[in-house]
């Protein structure tokens, strides 16, 4: 086990690594005076020499490179060009908002997707098997900025049933959530429904039936459990990738989270933010990814230590 671990936390590692070094190239690589930028359109070339002296901007690309890594390793992603704030201190003062949208969001679409995907399952080829085949297919085509502005106008501005934008309590969260929950609920009912299909044809859910479980009991002890397996890897990265910023969320509905600081330090050309905000994302799936591989153990003994 420890050695697994060993072997994975050396692989991310290197991802980080690899993640760091191309975001650097692809940044450098952008047409644009970011000293122009960060001093204003009017500034003199006075003004301009010292803000290029301060972000190292006129020295060659391989000792910026090494000043960036050294401040990685000191765990200082670099300071905004825009409002001089550390980048890790802009970060983790939003995290708390996606974090909050995310947890919402998965308990949202999970309590909905759990009981479908195993009715659908145990009423397979049913009208309602059927039907909740249709609206999955339905909800996985819709567009997540159309969505959210349909929601928006119609239950928040229309209705008055939700706030419109902002957050403020735990109230302006709903609709959000709601919006990512209903573009993920049709998958992982049927990703649920595929894997109960599977488990339920199994030997030893079959004996279990002869022993006199109850229907309830085969479903939920015997067929979730082994069902979930698969379900927890796409759900470790979803979740990964919601706490990584929820770009178009978190902007129709104007929530202070990663999601909207990455999408203003693209429009302001913010170079530290923006690689800060996309190691921040690959660190989130990394770490994903490690702990769903623990988690493997925890849900399904019988799979086997590999290295």
């Amino acid at each position: 086990m420890l050695t697994r671990f060993l072997t994975r936390l050396g692989w991310s590692v290197v991802t980080m690594f690899g993640t760091s070094l191309l975001v650097f190239i692809l940044l450098n690589a952008v047409p644009g005076d970011v000293a122009r930028i960060v001093a204003g359109p009017k500034a003199s070339p006075a003004v301009l020499k010292q803000v290029r002296a301060r972000y190292h901007l006129d020295e060659p690309w391989w000792r910026r490179l090494g000043y960036y890594y050294a401040g990685l390793a000191h765990g200082d992603v670099g300071h905004s060009f825009v409002t001089d704030q550390p980048v890790a201190q802009a970060i983790l003062t939003r995290l708390p908002t996606t974090a909050a949208l995310a947890t919402v969001a998965v308990v949202m679409w999970m309590a909905v997707a759990v009981p479908l995907g195993v009715s659908t399952a145990r009423y397979r080829g049913s009208i309602f098997d059927r039907g909740t085949l249709v609206v999955a297919t339905l909800t996985l085509s819709l567009p997540a900025f159309w969505l959210a502005r349909m929601l928006q106008y119609w239950l928040a501005y229309k209705l008055r049933w939700f706030p419109v934008a902002g957050f403020r309590s735990f109230v302006d969260l709903l609709l959000p959530a709601a919006t990512l929950a209903i573009l993920a609920i049709g998958y992982y009912a049927r990703l649920i429904h595929a894997n109960m299909v599977e488990v339920l044809q199994s030997p030893y859910v079959t004996a279990a039936r002869a022993k006199g479980v109850s229907e309830m009991g085969v479903l939920f002890r015997h067929g979730l459990r082994n069902a979930l397996i698969p379900v927890v890897t796409i759900l470790g990265m979803d979740v990964a990738g919601l706490l990584g910023g929820v770009i178009f969320t978190e902007n129709v509905f104007a929530l202070p989270g990663i999601g909207t600081l990455a999408v203003q330090s693209v429009f302001n050309l913010d170079v530290p933010v923006i690689m800060g905000t996309v190691l921040f994302s690959a660190l989130i799936v990394v770490g994903a990814n490690l702990v769903v591989d623990v988690l493997y153990q925890w849900i399904d003994p019988r799979i086997k230590e590999r290295v």
